[in-house]
């Protein structure tokens, strides 16, 4: 079946995020509608504030709408109870943090191990050794985040989320933290293991340059998502 013909892998239906705040009901997200077809790439863009984390948020299923729905590979993510929703994500979903949100205790191997382990994988071992080999931190397999440099963590965050073979990742700012030349090395690492794994990649980035490298743009402002 053609990309064009498949199912979306993503589809938002009038997504709607609303917090209290003293007295006042902010809204954070209106209305926001928009599907992803497999295998695109698809950057977020706007202003701080603009709502994109948030959305991020409700596509992970790591946030709950206050209106609207959003299906997974079909699945109604908001339907499911919180069991379910970490379950698809176990089973479906990568991550990549602004933050790297490594472990500290656990070494780059442990890392990237953990998830596999917390699927009942066998070989979590030999596949973590893999990927992080393929993202170059041969030599730094049993060393410790506080002992990598932030572009180091951040290729140890990229393995952790590809080591499970997602169907879709969600990237953070993934280079908000790197200095410009850093960045840019993991954002090509990034795009060239989406598409090595034929990965959905839907990602929140200020950067209009990351973002052109995506097939399509939704540019959030305001809560609302506008044309393109």
């Amino acid at each position: 079946m053609s990309k064009s013909s498949a199912a979306p892998i993503v589809r938002a239906i009038a997504l709607t995020k609303q917090v209290n705040t003293g007295n006042i009901r902010l809204t954070i997200l209106k209305d926001v509608s928009f599907e992803i077809r497999a295998g695109e790439a698809v950057a977020v863009v706007g202003v701080s504030g603009s709502g994109k984390s948030t959305l991020l948020g409700l596509v992970a299923g790591l946030d709950t709408p206050s209106a609207g729905r959003l299906m997974i590979d079909g699945v109604d993510l908001f339907a499911l109870d919180e069991d379910g929703r970490a379950a698809l994500r176990g089973r479906m979903v990568g991550f990549v943090f602004q933050t790297f949100q490594l472990l500290p205790a656990m070494t780059a191997l442990e890392n990237v191990m953990l998830p596999l382990e917390l699927a009942g994988e066998p070989a979590a071992r030999g596949a973590a050794r893999a990927i992080l080999e393929r993202v170059g931190l041969r030599e730094r397999l049993h060393h410790y985040p506080r002992q990598l440099s932030g572009g180091e963590q951040q290729r140890v965050a990229i393995a952790r989320a590809f080591v499970t073979r997602p169907k879709l990742l969600l990237a953070d700012e993934p280079t908000g933290n790197l200095d410009a030349a850093t960045g840019a090395q993991i954002i090509d690492l990034m795009f060239e293991l989406n598409r090595e794994n034929h990965t959905t990649l839907l990602l929140v980035t200020h950067d209009e340059q990351i973002s052109r490298r995506c097939a399509r743009v939704l540019r959030l402002a305001g809560g609302m998502l506008q044309d393109t």
